[in-house]
């Protein structure tokens, strides 16, 4: 697309990014790698071949003579203009063939894509495992604490009153059945699981999804329950059962985009009155 016909010069991708980058302002090579997520020597040449071009020019940086700093010619910021228009004109083309139906469509896709690439970024360094005997007393633990933090007490029916509470790696061993936990740098931080509903054949419940503060906001809640899903999926569960309680705002705003629907009455006998709402997803 950058080599379309009507532009007086050809740009590779990286100096039509490079070019974007230093129109607001002026920026070093480090800078400008760091900007454009390449290494030094890239973001060097691309420097190089912009000024060898007459779109842009560099200067000794003030502040350090060591580094230089870059920034548009008169040429280049018209030659910036015409790449604007260009791309504006094409992708106006492309979507000129979706309805806009589609191109709705098409624009939740890319955020939530967009939103999935920023959520990645944030959860490097952890990990999602599944749980082992070790894990049992600190996964308990942050069972506990975020009860707490909330409210859940254990003489009020939750699940934090559960007498499986520190052996969970046990509770969970069934082929029909697991439980992950998310750990950094060796510290459990939060986990959930998935086991078949009792007295409901084809049903699983999702369980025990607790995670510490410090996990929060980084999208392991849905990552997390998402996995849990495809595993029900894979073990012939024809539906996913959960009871939650109306505190846990965050919580019950993921399960319904989840798509899990209320229920007018909890299924079974998890024993866990205390938690009012009741939901299942068709699997």
């Amino acid at each position: 697309m950058l080599n379309a016909d009507g532009m007086p010069l050809h740009l590779s991708p990286v100096q039509a990014h490079a070019l974007i980058e230093i129109s607001n302002q002026e920026l070093s090579v480090n800078q400008l790698a760091q900007q454009l997520n390449i290494n030094k020597s890239n973001a060097s040449r691309a420097v190089s071949q912009l000024c060898e071009k007459g779109l842009a020019q560099s200067r000794t940086n003030p502040r350090d003579s060591r580094s230089s700093l870059c920034k548009l010619t008169p040429q280049g910021k018209r030659q910036l203009k015409n790449l604007n228009q260009q791309q504006n004109t094409l992708y106006q083309q492309i979507l000129a063939q979706l309805s806009a139906e589609q191109v709705s469509q098409l624009t939740d896709s890319l955020n939530q894509y967009s939103r999935a690439i920023a959520y990645a970024e944030q959860q490097q360094d952890f990990e999602i495992r599944s749980i082992t005997p070790s894990d049992n007393p600190q996964i308990a633990q942050v069972i506990r604490s975020v009860s707490a933090e909330y409210g859940l007490t254990p003489d009020k029916g939750y699940g934090v009153a559960d007498p499986t509470l520190d052996s969970l790696y046990q509770v969970y061993e069934m082929s029909d059945a697991h439980y992950w936990v998310i750990t950094h740098n060796g510290k459990v931080l939060g986990g959930a699981g998935i086991a078949p509903l009792a007295g409901h054949d084809g049903v699983c419940e999702l369980q025990k999804m607790y995670f510490s503060p410090s996990l929060r906001g980084k999208g392991f809640a849905r990552r997390l329950a998402l996995q849990a899903l495809t595993f029900a999926r894979n073990r012939g569960y024809q539906a996913c059962y959960l009871e939650t309680t109306a505190c846990l705002k965050e919580a019950l705003v993921l399960y319904e985009k989840l798509g899990f629907e209320h229920l007018n009455q909890p299924l079974g006998d998890t024993g866990h009155d205390a938690c009012e709402i009741a939901m299942l997803l068709k699997l």
